[in-house]
């Protein structure tokens, strides 16, 4: 085997070294703590009816969340590159604030305006769409931030040529710009699901964490462990970080294709 770049046998040994310290060895012993009762134990926790019914919610939930993302998020990317408004600066900087501000600040916010005592009367304390707002809420930034410098650098002349030859508006975002953006709202999509299921804190008060309604898995793996379970914790844990894991690498795999079409097409 033969290395090359510019960073050396060094450099990538380094690079190897620091992602194993940070990610291989502490999931490697996450995932050996699981199954610490076997295999038949590993598979009676993450099959235990309660187990089931938070992956169902999470990811149920989740997908919603991420479905609104790449809608919205594609929108208010499209907004930021395209149009000019007083106060745009601001508006960009917010989308970031997610990134920053802890998860448990958004949801004593979000139950201070969403719960029972709402000011706009609106109760969405222990209900599916209240975990749909928080959870959209902190994977805000993904599909803007991905589809942003994407959109950026679009021809701009090439959609002015299927305007100038009578396309409508939506024809043309369609046809002509939706297919280059399409890897990188994937990506972006994916990103959002990926927190989605694996989000604690931006839950932990406005859910309720009802079984079966909305108890996130997240809040289930917490559970098992302030009843002494911490084999079953970890199998959950294994369970949902093979969802995430799977989930990413098929839509790398798809974004990676449709980027394939799109340089073929030109």
């Amino acid at each position: 085997m033969r290395v090359t770049g510019s960073v050396g046998p060094l450099g990538i040994a380094t690079a190897v070294l620091w992602l194993s310290i940070i990610v291989l060895l502490p999931l490697a012993a996450l995932t050996v703590s699981s199954f610490d009762d076997g295999w038949s134990g590993f598979w009676s926790a993450v099959t235990a009816p309660s187990a089931l019914d938070s992956l169902k919610v999470t990811i149920s939930v989740s997908v919603i969340v991420a479905f609104l993302n790449v809608v919205m998020g594609t929108l208010i990317a499209w907004v930021l590159v395209r149009d000019e408004f007083p106060g745009k600066s601001i508006v960009n900087a917010l989308i970031d604030l997610p990134f920053a501000l802890p998860t448990i600040v958004a949801s004593i916010v979000l139950l201070a305006l969403y719960g029972p005592n709402s000011p706009i009367d609106i109760h969405l304390n222990a209900t599916q769409p209240g975990l749909v707002v928080a959870l959209a809420f902190v994977t805000l930034p993904f599909v803007v931030r991905s589809v942003q410098p994407v959109l950026m650098e679009v021809d701009r002349e090439v959609e002015q040529a299927s305007l100038s030859l009578g396309a409508s508006n939506w024809v043309t975002f369609r046809r002509v710009v939706l297919p280059i953006l399409t890897p990188a709202i994937i990506s972006g999509g994916g990103l959002a699901f990926a927190r989605a299921i694996g989000e604690y804190g931006s839950v932990v008060l406005i859910g309720g964490n009802i079984p079966r309604e909305t108890q996130m898995t997240s809040q289930y793996i917490q559970q098992q462990i302030e009843v002494d379970r911490p084999v079953n914790a970890a199998a959950v844990s294994v369970a949902l970080l093979a969802i995430s894991f799977v989930s990413l690498l098929v839509l790398r795999v798809l974004a990676e294709r449709s980027a394939r079409r799109e340089e073929a097409a030109r």
